[in-house]
């Protein structure tokens, strides 16, 4: 009988798994399949290295530089304030913490993880942007500066586990031999902890970048639209993600050309978000996998 239990749950397991890649397949052929009727009308080189982006103007012009300008500008901007504030908080919680105060910290960390994005995106617009339109001469009501700065907030606590837990991977005997040769914990902590976690910690800031990427709500509410390529902070832009929540929202008839575009865009920000996951996943398999003793000596 408990034969026949272990064989009904590890069927029902597997067909878990099964589903799990279909649905993600399906996705994918979707989108692809979609952006191949979308080629068929529009030029890969005018797609790929046109600098305007206006497929409901008179004159239709379906270059991605902007959208992906302002996305890459917005992450950009979000992993700045992200990296060293989540990088120093998982060196606090790892090296210096102690017990009860890691488990608050944790806590608070995992509250604000919880928090909607859409949430974000409405503090941006009506609390911080107000807040900078009076101290920063130029700054337009939509920028890209204002819902950067929130998502890197956001990100802080995700970052933060992803550094947390490449730090705690490296064996304690590291810090016990570190401490024998006579050094102090931010000694420990900087010439052998995060030396011998590196790869962990490129792993931590590419998978951030994937996700700052792709963020959608909080850009969609404060960050505006733009046509053209935009580098400057302080105006408004438009991301990959969000329109595709702009588009999706109108009356375009199914069939158009116009409404072909998400899928286009949908399409090349999976892509890139892919090539960043698994160019992290590589080096976090790839150099972990050396042995560690390595990463100690030549950091002493």
């Amino acid at each position: 009988m408990e034969k026949i239990k272990e064989k009904i749950i590890a069927a029902f397991l597997f067909l878990c798994a099964i589903l799990t890649i279909a649905v993600t397949v399906g996705m994918i052929a979707v989108l692809g399949f979609e952006s191949i009727a979308f080629f068929r009308t529009v030029s890969w080189p005018a797609f790929f290295f046109s600098q305007e982006w206006t497929p409901f103007f008179a004159e239709r012009k379906f270059g991605i530089l902007p959208l992906f300008s302002g996305s890459l500008l917005v992450a950009v901007l979000a992993l700045i304030l992200a990296i060293p504030a989540g990088f120093s908080i998982a060196v606090y919680l790892s090296e210096y913490a102690k017990p009860a105060l890691l488990v608050r910290f944790r806590s608070l960390l995992e509250l604000l993880s919880s928090i909607p994005t859409v949430v974000y995106g409405f503090f941006a617009l009506f609390f911080v942007t107000p807040f900078l339109v009076k101290i920063i001469p130029g700054l337009q009501g939509m920028n890209a500066l204002s819902p950067a700065l929130i998502m890197g907030i956001m990100l802080i606590p995700y970052f933060t586990f992803l550094c947390e837990e490449a730090l705690a991977e490296v064996p304690g005997s590291f810090r016990q031999a570190s401490y024998a040769l006579g050094c102090n914990k931010l000694e420990t902590a900087f010439r052998i902890v995060v030396p011998a976690a590196r790869p962990g910690l490129i792993f931590a800031i590419l998978v951030s970048a994937s996700r700052a990427m792709g963020e959608t709500m909080i850009v969609a509410i404060a960050a505006g639209q733009a046509t053209g390529i935009e580098l400057n902070p302080l105006h408004p832009v438009e991301t990959l993600s969000t329109y595709m929540i702009h588009i999706s929202s109108g009356d375009l008839p199914l069939n158009s050309l116009g409404f072909k575009t998400i899928f286009a865009v949908g399409f090349m920000l999976f892509l890139f978000t892919f090539f960043l996951n698994s160019i992290a996943y590589y080096i976090k398999k790839r150099f972990t996998s050396r042995k560690t003793h390595h990463s100690f000596f030549t950091s002493v």
